[in-house]
């Protein structure tokens, strides 16, 4: 059945798919029919419980591929999480006692939307999951289609998340620039932080898309510019044990060869050892509106940074994250394809009314497909027993060392 009315929003933190999403959906629309309407909640969550959006005028149509060069979201995101009453009471969003997830129906029902379009990570589809499950229950005739973003690349069962391949060309580039620093004092420590509180997938596809940059041969070691200068020392993501000790005793072997050591660590790196000791002192751990413990405060770069350096011998220590600069760019060629058949998916979905996440579902064959919403969830673990990493950590001359037992 064909929808009257789409609305489409975007939520959480930014990836590089945003305006990409966006404007592939109302692209797609206006192709497959222009009479359809389209409005965008501004700011996600927080524009659809107060009724703020923009209206996708013909102008707007006409001139929409501007957006695919563009990072960031045009729309405006937020964290807001439905489920959690208290956050949206506190944001104004919401009265006291009153039912966010209903405020929303009621709003898209004001709005005579037919099909609703979430771009987000695993909380906002999560909220989507949930705003859907309340429209069946109390007999809102709305579709509710996701699609899958997060830098992090671990949605489960979705296979590639939008946005993830494009962070990680980015911060090898950024690192590209960053690791020049190797010589600007002897004995250098370089900490290139990537973003990922649960998955170490974006830092270890950072580190080899890094090293793709820099094997090449336009190097003069005779003045002390080499690839192994330049190159990846330590790859180190929440999936796997940490020996600190060991890898110490094998960094500062570097460090003595080399006058510099670059290491790759991500976000989400230990810190359940590092929570564990701040509690432990009675310190408070900061947490976001869904749960999760904020990283800038606890700050694992900085604390493997400053566990290696001593141990190591480095004279001068620089910790540099790349997240904000790789999750606000533009799509690269490689997600431009993939957000596309996604996008054409989820309108497909729409005018069947089929409700649910498009992605490759790793659990129905890789099929591209909605995914049913209550099979979504967060925190997938990456598998550093996958061929690609395992070469580049033996490249590198890191012994992989145990398995840790995620659990998402």
């Amino acid at each position: 059945m064909k929808p009257k009315k789409v609305a489409i929003l975007t939520a959480g933190g930014l990836a590089p798919c945003l305006n990409t999403a966006v404007a592939g959906l109302i692209r797609r629309y206006t192709e497959t029919d222009p009479s359809i309407e389209i409005i965008c909640y501004r700011s996600g969550y927080k524009g659809l419980l107060l009724g703020d959006s923009y209206k996708v005028t013909d102008e707007v149509r006409e001139n929409v591929d501007v957006l695919f060069a563009l990072g960031g979201s045009a729309i405006g995101n937020s964290r807001v999480k439905l489920a959690n009453v208290k956050d949206c009471v506190k944001r104004g969003l919401v009265e006291e006692g009153e039912d966010p997830r209903k405020k929303a129906a009621d709003q898209l029902v004001n709005d005579g939307v037919d099909v609703l379009h979430t771009i987000g990570g695993d909380d906002t589809n999560t909220a989507a999951a949930d705003l859907a499950a309340f429209l069946r229950k109390n007999d809102y005739s709305l579709t509710v289609i996701g699609l899958p973003k997060t830098i992090d690349n671990d949605v489960v069962p979705i296979k590639q998340s939008l946005g993830a391949w494009t962070a990680a060309e980015e911060g090898a580039h950024f690192f590209a620039n960053v690791v020049n620093e190797y010589n600007a004092n002897p004995r250098m420590l370089i900490v290139h932080e990537v973003m990922g509180r649960n998955c170490g997938w974006l830092t270890a596809a950072t580190a080899r898309c890094y090293r793709d940059l820099i094997d090449h041969d336009e190097y003069l070691p005779e003045l002390g510019v080499s690839m192994d200068n330049l190159d990846v020392h330590g790859v180190f993501v929440p999936e796997m044990d940490i020996d600190i000790d060991a890898e110490a005793d094998r960094l500062k072997s570097v460090m003595d060869e080399l006058d510099n050591v670059n290491l790759f660590i991500s976000e989400g790196a230990g810190v359940d050892a590092i929570v564990k000791k701040m509690e432990a002192a009675g310190e408070e751990v900061p947490r976001d509106a869904f749960g999760h413990v904020k990283l800038d405060a606890v700050n694992p770069g900085k604390y493997f940074a400053e566990k290696f350096a001593e141990r190591i011998g480095a004279e001068k220590v620089l910790v540099q994250k790349s997240g904000y600069y790789s999750r606000a760019a533009a799509s690269n060629e490689q997600d431009l394809r993939l957000i596309q058949s996604c996008v054409d998916t989820a309108v497909e979905c729409a005018f069947r009314g089929e409700g649910g996440v498009v992605g490759h579902d790793e659990e129905r064959g890789g099929s591209l497909r909605a995914i049913e919403f209550d099979r979504i969830k967060g925190g997938k673990p990456f598998d550093i027993d996958t061929t690609w990493f395992e070469e580049l950590l033996l490249d590198i001359g890191q012994p992989k060392g145990a398995k840790l037992d995620v659990k998402h």
